[in-house]
């Protein structure tokens, strides 16, 4: 079979609520980010692991609502007054007093506070009282590895996005066999979309079976 001519010219969408692949792993926190602006508190924490779509989550929630987007680092800036703020990484070295006071400004009209993490506000450090007894407040919604709808739909997508129509069977021979993460998904088509063009092959089942294959090999 020739392998067909593809002229990768698609642009890398901005993250968005509409193009955020739902399934049983991440249908409640999709549900809970929509739910802006009724946060209770005018916060809400999104915990899960790696890989498991928080960032575009948050930075669907941060275009939709005009937020500032800072780092942990960055935190305790106080120019984000007026505007909802998206933090991500919460739990990795947020400066406590910058943490507190964005929970704070939250509650303002035109405030709110989205932070992303891997690990419970309840669980997180802090020497402070007051900051204590807000992160053991803070509304949190839990997003998990994405499970095989949410694979499915994001190879799907990165399969486009590279302008490649792989065969039906390639799908549940990468679900099974991948890991439960969406960077992993992206990896694998990119892997499979060079190996494609380097030797002017299809993408089927065979070269996917080549390239985990490899993959394994240089995990070991």
């Amino acid at each position: 079979m020739a392998r067909q001519l593809r002229l990768n010219l698609a642009r890398q969408a901005p993250p968005s609520l509409d193009a955020f692949v739902r399934g049983p792993s991440n249908a409640d926190a999709a549900a809970a980010i929509e739910a802006w602006p009724a946060w209770r508190g005018g916060c809400l924490t999104l915990v899960g692991p790696q890989g498991s779509g928080k960032s575009h989550l948050a930075l669907a929630w941060a275009a939709t609502s005009g937020a500032r987007v800072l780092t942990a680092d960055a935190a305790e800036a106080t120019a984000a007054t007026g505007r909802p703020v998206l933090v991500e990484d919460a739990d990795r070295a947020i400066p406590a007093e910058g943490l507190f006071h964005l929970i704070n400004l939250a509650t303002r009209s035109g405030g709110g506070l989205l932070l992303t993490a891997r690990t419970a506000p309840a669980t997180w450090p802090s020497a402070l009282p007051d900051l204590r007894s807000r992160l053991n407040a803070l509304p949190v919604v839990e997003i998990g590895a994405p499970d095989d709808m949410v694979l499915e739909g994001v190879l799907r997508k990165f399969f486009r996005d590279s302008n490649i129509r792989p065969p039906e069977e390639v799908y549940p021979y990468l679900l099974a066999r991948m890991n439960r993460s969406i960077p992993d998904a992206e990896e694998i088509v990119r892997r499979l979309d060079e190996a494609g063009d380097a030797g002017f092959r299809p993408v089927t089942r065979v070269l996917a079976r080549q390239i985990l294959d490899h993959r394994s090999e240089l995990d070991l």
